[in-house]
């Protein structure tokens, strides 16, 4: 399911939590491999994508304090710690037409002519900077000397105007920084060439797979199934949460963990890392896997007076286990699959198409996720696709897979497919899965990068030891299992005419052998 950043041109309002009396999960088992801090100098040459973010103006994880109000108490203080992405703003500048084309078929808010006026007056300021430190070195070299006292007290007098002057340019010179930062990292990842452009309507379908079943008696949807066969109670959950919360009864609870630890097993099969994740994370880490934590356009629950949220996809926490490190060639890819429990406002979704379980605040997720070099990430991304393919036909599904156009794709996305399975009781397909290829996105903002083997390099650049110099990695994510709509798939698939419901047979072995839920008069 894909989780829509603030750069997608969707819509949300803000919905903050007073306070969570909640726990996050630990994560002990693996550590990152280094935690070496450098500035990048070198853009991939073994890639066959156009990257956007090229080298970095700044180191890529610089963290500043600056005091943000509390809501609570108008003189309270939280430390939120501000950041800077890897930009290469000379790339911008000179592919001007490119990014701005970009961003139309995005529809991105992103402003790109007040980035590029912002970058131009940052380098005047940085001459005139640079000037004056020159100047000052100058009258330093002179105090050195031997000096009339009236020579010197003239150097001491224009020392200190230069000084004064100095702070003075290097304080609007931080500022202009920061804000050239903040409106840059608006600017969304480049597009596949490929990728269809215009709105959700224009994506193309990849693949079909099976057909709609057909029914001799009158379907239920998921709602009625579960209330019939007292497998979940929204009523409850409303009094005690609010809407759009449920709780899972009976059969339904050992459906859920039937479809996590079977969606585990299947993709650890193949190679992934399991994980589980913290569900609490720094509204810095959300920021940079490029969705927006807080503002009129967000989806996530912020915790209020504290720089933290809850996650809406194991995306996030995944994708900062690694930052701000520098990870052997030899290590890659990493590939992790993560469960965990994934929180969004869902602000705005109403009607019939978000009824049950199709849309909720709270729901269980097995995310898939990878860290590789760039020349391999699209095939990665054929990868991801094929497990997902391989995980719902396993179970039966009818579904069809999507190449989503331009303006459906997230700012991190420079390609993006939707698994869209058909759902009988709703009389309509709805997306249960998402993938998507982020290229260095992510990794320019996480400062996660890697140093190619001296074998992999064709000429490499003189270094430190001789070393190659380090290249971003390229991060791809998708979600191998988002419960409650396989849930609605299921029950809504495997309906019987006596309203029970067939237990596909994969899922058997993970439920004791239950076959079939039955309605609990019998």
């Amino acid at each position: 399911m894909g989780f829509p950043s603030c750069f997608s041109g969707a819509t949300f309002q803000t919905l903050k939590l007073a306070s969570v009396p909640y726990s996050s999960s630990s994560l002990s088992f693996f550590r990152p491999l280094c935690k070496t801090l450098i500035s990048p100098h070198s853009r991939s040459r073994t890639s066959s994508l156009p990257l956007f973010f090229v080298r970095a103006l700044s180191a890529p994880a610089t963290l500043q304090s600056i005091p943000v109000p509390s809501a609570d108490d108008d003189k309270g203080v939280v430390v939120k710690p501000q950041w800077k992405a890897a930009i290469d703003f000379r790339w911008i500048r000179d592919n001007r037409d490119a990014v701005a084309v970009n961003i139309k078929k995005r529809n991105s808010n992103a402003n790109l002519d007040l980035v590029l006026d912002l970058y131009d007056k940052l380098l005047s300021l940085q001459k005139e900077v640079e000037r004056l430190r020159g100047e000052r070195n100058v009258i330093a070299n002179k105090m050195k000397g031997k000096l009339e006292p009236a020579e010197r007290q003239k150097l001491i007098e224009e020392g200190k105007n230069l000084k004064d002057g100095l702070a003075t340019l290097e304080e609007d010179l931080l500022k202009l920084t920061d804000e050239l930062q903040q409106e840059a990292q608006c600017i969304p990842n480049m597009t596949h060439p490929e990728v269809p452009v215009g709105g959700e309507e224009c994506s193309t379908i990849r693949k079909m797979v099976g057909k709609q079943r057909e029914f001799n008696f009158s379907v239920k949807d998921h709602l009625q199934l579960g209330k019939e066969l007292d497998l979940f109670d929204f009523d409850a959950a409303s009094e005690v949460s609010g809407s759009k919360f449920y709780y899972l009864k009976n059969e339904a609870v050992m459906l859920e963990m039937a479809l996590i630890n079977w969606t585990l097993a299947e993709v650890m099969k193949r190679g992934f890392t399991p994980l589980i994740t913290p569900e609490i994370v720094r509204s810095m880490v959300v920021e940079k896997c490029g969705f927006q934590p807080r503002g009129a356009n967000t989806q996530v629950y912020s915790i209020e007076g504290s720089d933290q949220c809850l996650i809406g996809t194991a995306e996030i926490p995944v994708g900062g286990i690694h930052m701000d490190s520098i990870l052997a060639d030899s290590s890659l890819p990493l590939k992790y699959v993560a469960y965990s429990h994934c929180f969004r406002t869902e602000a705005g979704a109403a009607g019939m198409a978000a009824r049950g379980l199709y849309r909720v605040h709270q729901f269980s997720k097995v995310e898939m996720f990878i860290l590789c070099r760039p020349a391999e990430s699209e095939v990665y991304l054929d990868e991801l696709i094929r497990i997902e393919e391989d995980l719902f036909s396993a179970l039966g599904f009818h579904f069809k897979t999507l190449d989503m156009a331009s303006a459906d794709l997230g700012a991190p996305a420079y390609r993006k497919f939707d698994v869209e399975a058909w759902m009988p009781g709703l009389g309509r397909y709805g997306e249960i899965s998402s993938a998507s290829n982020c290229t260095d996105y992510q990794s320019r903002r996480l400062g996660i990068r890697f140093r190619p083997s001296e074998a992999s390099v064709t000429a490499p650049k003189k270094g430190k030891g001789n070393l190659a110099p380090t290249q971003f990695v390229h991060t791809l994510n998708a979600t191998a299992c988002a419960v409650p709509r396989m849930i609605v798939c299921l029950l809504e698939n495997y309906q019987q005419e006596d309203g029970s419901i067939i237990i596909p047979e994969p899922l058997r072995p993970f439920m004791g052998g239950l076959e079939l839920i039955a309605p609990k008069n019998r």
